[in-house]
């Protein structure tokens, strides 16, 4: 697969609703034609990059929401926008979900399930936002709340891995505003893997051809949560490459839809 699935056009979303005051701060709504069981919030990725939003998400979502499920994808402050990197982009993450049960209400959305999907840097995201119980009681972001299932795809699942690779061009580092030896206790707050157990079913789908985040970052993910007692599967995807994962046409589709279940 090649990067044609980041300008491949989707039909609009069936809403566009604001979770907050500042212009980034809004989520798009896809509704399937029946019922919806399970409500995927889908984050998008981009190494945490202004020059990605959640646009090329938008086939995937709108598959997604034709296949039955009711789909969320929010937008969110990243490095290069007004207030994006430290600590906006986690600001925006923490206030949608809290947003998210008002949200669900005023569409009609009755899922009984929640499942969280993030691709690439958006799975690191998804990840945290699962993780906020293990952040400290006095944090902004620490909630209680959690999801049903998370679903990381090619997800930047250890920030600390993904720093001391350098990946997308030191991107962890831009977000976070300095590398792991300079700021370590925003590390601590901020990586998905340093907040385990996570207390979550995890599924990391993760294509072995991969040029962009390693699949090595989920084989290692997946070590630690196992060591940590934590439910998760690891699904490496034969000659499939970073893109992939999020092309509703490409061999990712099925296993993304056996991962998401009922």
């Amino acid at each position: 697969m090649s990067r044609e699935i980041l300008s491949r056009t989707a039909p609009p979303p069936d809403h566009t609703v604001g979770y907050g005051p500042h212009p980034e701060q809004v989520v798009d709504l896809r509704l399937p034609p029946g019922p919806a069981r399970t409500l995927v919030v889908l984050v998008h990725g981009g190494f945490w990059r202004a020059a990605y939003d959640r646009t090329h998400t938008g086939p995937l979502a709108d598959a997604l929401a034709r296949a039955g499920y009711a789909v969320a994808v929010p937008e969110y402050r990243r490095v290069g926008s007004p207030g994006g990197g430290w600590p906006g982009t986690f600001d925006d993450i923490s206030i949608f979900f809290e947003a998210l049960d008002a949200i669900r209400a005023a569409h009609g959305i009755r899922a009984r399930r929640t499942v969280l999907v993030g691709h690439s840097a958006g799975g690191h995201l998804a990840l945290w936002a699962a993780a906020r119980h293990r952040l400290p009681a006095d944090s902004p972001w620490h909630s209680q709340w959690r999801p049903d299932r998370v679903v990381s795809l090619a997800g930047c699942a250890s920030l600390a891995l993904a720093d001391g690779w350098g990946l997308g061009d030191d991107a962890t580092g831009e977000l976070l505003g300095g590398h792991a030896r300079q700021v370590p206790e925003r590390y601590a707050l901020a990586d998905p893997a340093a907040l385990l157990p996570l207390a979550v079913p995890v599924t990391l789908l993760h294509g072995t051809e991969d040029q962009q985040v390693p699949v090595t970052m989920s084989r290692e993910y997946a070590v630690q949560s196992e060591r940590a007692g934590d439910s998760v599967k690891l699904v490496e995807l034969p000659g499939l490459d970073h893109f992939a994962l999020i092309d509703p046409i490409s061999g990712a589709w099925a296993d993304l839809l056996a991962a998401l279940g009922n």
